[in-house]
């Protein structure tokens, strides 16, 4: 593609502005669908440490899903960024873990110890069937993702509606090991 990088701003205004557009209960039944697939399909999620995110501009809620897996033994963390070409530094969080406003006015927790995620579930503004992620445009996760020794398990989150044929992929992008919307959960790029 010749201009991939004003096709993906035309591609993510549209589909930002359209989950934001949706029916506040439609969006409370496609959250529960995406959490009850979370729980079905990840039943391991329940031992381990999972990076996650606060909801923002009309994503997908994981908080369901998260106060079942802490409910269960995870430890949960949320992503601070902690610098705009950095890495995005997880803290740990729980319900009703000490808050601050963090950036793009994101709550972060406040003053919570640093975890290193075995897994994160991660927003998309837009994915393909290989797994590829729009996201916002900043490279936080892809970034986070290629300071990894080990790398994490990815899954990303979305609605169907935030699906596209290809999101044209550039070399740093990378792929989401599955993908999980309302309809259901398939793998990505392994």
């Amino acid at each position: 593609m010749e201009n991939w990088q004003s096709w993906r701003k035309q591609q993510r205004e549209r589909l930002i502005a359209d989950r934001m557009a949706v029916p506040a209960l439609q969006h409370q039944q496609w959250s529960n669908a995406i959490s009850d697939f979370l729980r079905r399909e990840f039943f391991a999620l329940q031992t381990m440490k999972i990076g996650l995110y606060w909801p923002f501009r009309g994503e997908y809620d994981p908080r369901a899903a998260a106060r079942y897996f802490w409910e269960s033994g995870a430890t949960l963390a949320l992503p601070e960024v902690v610098g705009r070409h950095k890495p995005l530094s997880f803290r740990e969080w729980w319900p009703d873990a000490p808050m601050k406003t963090g950036a793009y006015n994101i709550p972060v927790p406040q003053g919570t110890q640093c975890v290193e995620p075995d897994v994160l579930i991660i927003p998309m503004v837009g994915f393909d069937q290989k797994g590829y992620r729009l996201g916002y445009g900043r490279g936080y996760f892809d970034r986070t993702l290629a300071s990894y020794t080990v790398p994490p398990l990815t899954i990303g989150v979305a609605f169907e509606m935030q699906r596209l044929e290809n999101v044209h992929p550039q070399q740093h992008d990378i792929a989401m090991q599955c993908v999980i919307t309302e309809a259901g959960a398939f793998k990505g790029h392994l």
